[in-house]
């Protein structure tokens, strides 16, 4: 509304305008080189208007024939451009489709069309990697750095080149190099932390590990520093006891449940005379995860004490987490060397049915300390040969005797309390398997069975010569599959899965009238 007001006002100043000019002709009157024009002012300014017209139009068929060769070179640069970039498209699709010959094709055909796009060289890259080229990526990697738009991915492909050919300096200045730049990408300052770790280098670890903070959880960032300030609180254990402690003291604040940081801030602690403040970390660890390092920390905060004294302090600390077999065996162990040999047994006696090797040989070393009854030593020896194992610091298979921050394929806080290969010989229900039926000789005397984890199997009807049982056994309600049984289309199973298909086939559709076949042909 406003655009047609604006319209319609100012065609009313221009026909005004012209009427006032008509109103008022006037006389316009020009005289050179011995000529004379005169004119009204009306048509005077109208032949300046069409002159200027004029000039403009000379002027614009001036300068495009000034201007031709640079808009020719403009045309046939475009058309260049359009084709390098048709070139990419198809040798990005090659790549994705796993066509080596057209992808190389295309790699060329971009290199020569479009030289510095990045797109042409990131193309060259992958098709050599996809033609097994490693010089030949490596050298687009390398021209990519060369470029502020492209070198993180210059320096992530020289990376992954190196890992390939197992060279680790190299990829450990690209993953440096990378995480310089500002916001540092996580690949980069995940592998300058695993090569700091590598070489034990906790301070340089710790720098990476900051410089991972904004990619990181809060509580993942945590963690991760206070394991490494345990492993340099481990490292200056021997030649700095001071920072070793203090390390320690932040690794706990940091992660109370950390047991190596809880025991060696508590054991450091004890040493400097702060007794107390090491009671409450080694308590607060203890009521968050039981660990025998820790009561081994605790019993030994004061030298000097008395064996009773020791079994005084470790029986509160095992009243903080009642019921935990590691208070059991620290206690028994203390009452132990307190020659209270009760108390010892009494603390083990809920776990005497089913031992561990742990409680096995503290039992042998009670039945010997006691009676020196080496039958009985022997027995419990025995036991414990054969008893279920105790948890131990265990990473990828790998069990140690003490904690360490790496594991041996060298992830970062690899380690866990657990037993070993605790999950080998565990048994899970199989979707697909039906438990099989009882024999029919005892199937009229054996109790109803339970019902089965997916489908239990139906009871076998009792002979004739056999006497039914007093009361009828009970069939278990089949339970209702997990996943539909359904074959694939691509995977039809064995051929005696192909006899009965779990899934009900439809009753074929009746025949369609012509005229309904005719119509379905313009759907």
């Amino acid at each position: 509304m406003i655009r047609v007001v604006t319209f319609l006002l100012a065609v009313a100043v221009l026909a005004a305008g012209f009427v006032w000019f008509a109103d008022r002709p006037g006389d316009v009157a020009v005289t050179w080189m011995g000529y004379r024009i005169e004119t009204s002012v009306m048509v005077a300014g109208l032949a300046v208007v069409a002159l200027v017209i004029v000039l403009m139009v000379l002027w614009a068929i001036v300068r495009a024939i000034l201007r031709s060769p640079e808009q020719v070179s403009l045309l046939f640069r475009h058309r260049r451009a359009v084709k390098g970039h048709l070139a990419i498209t198809r040798g990005l699709i090659a790549i994705g489709a796993g066509d080596l010959r057209a992808a190389r094709r295309s790699a060329d055909d971009a290199a020569r069309l479009a030289p510095g796009d990045p797109l042409t060289l990131l193309l060259t890259a992958q098709s050599a990697q996809m033609a097994g080229d490693r010089s030949g990526a490596e050298r687009a990697f390398r021209e990519m750095t060369r470029r502020e738009d492209t070198k993180l991915l210059g320096l992530r492909g020289l990376y992954i080149e190196a890992q390939r050919r197992s060279d680790a300096p190299a990829a450990r200045l690209a993953a440096e190099e990378a995480g310089k730049v500002s916001p540092a990408p996580a690949w980069a300052g995940q592998a300058v932390l695993d090569y700091r770790c590598a070489t034990a280098d906790w301070t340089g670890a710790l720098d990476a590990l900051d410089r991972m903070k904004p990619a990181l959880d809060k509580s993942d960032y945590r963690r991760k520093r206070a394991v490494l300030l345990t492993a340099r609180a481990l490292a200056l254990a021997d030649s700095d006891r001071d920072a070793s402690r203090a390390a320690a003291l932040e690794a706990v604040k940091l992660a109370p449940d950390l047991v190596p940081a809880a025991a060696l801030a508590g054991r450091r602690l004890a040493e400097a005379g702060e007794q107390r403040k090491a009671r409450r970390i080694l308590e607060r660890a203890w009521a968050a995860s039981p660990h025998p390092d820790i009561a081994e920390a605790y019993v030994h905060l004061r030298l000097g004490d008395s064996a009773r004294e020791r079994l005084t302090r470790i029986q509160k600390l095992a009243a903080l987490a009642p019921g935990n077999i590691e208070g059991a065996l620290a206690v028994a162990r203390a009452a132990l060397d307190a020659r209270e040999f009760a108390t010892a047994r009494a603390e083990l006696a809920p776990y005497l049915a089913a031992p561990t090797q742990r409680v096995a040989t503290v039992m042998a070393e009670i039945e010997e300390a006691e009676h020196g009854d080496q039958g009985r030593v022997r027995e419990w020896m025995a036991r414990g040969m054969r008893a279920a194992g105790d948890p131990m610091w265990t990473a990828d298979g790998t069990v140690s005797e003490h904690w360490l921050p790496m594991s041996p394929s060298g992830r970062l806080d690899g380690y866990a309390w657990k037993v070993p290969l605790a999950e080998i010989g565990v048994v899970r229900p199989v979707i697909e398997a039906t438990p099989p039926a009882p024999p029919a000789e005892s199937a009229a005397v054996a109790p109803a069975a339970p019902e089965a984890p997916l489908q239990a199997a139906p009871e076998p009807p009792p002979r004739k010569a056999q006497k039914p049982a007093a009361k009828p056994p009970v069939k278990a309600k089949p339970a209702e599959p997990v996943i539909p049984l359904v074959h694939a289309p691509d995977d039809p199973g064995p051929e005696s899965a192909l006899e009965s298909d779990p899934v009900p086939e439809t009753s074929p559709s009746p025949p369609l009238a012509p005229w309904q076949r005719f119509m379905q042909r313009f759907r």
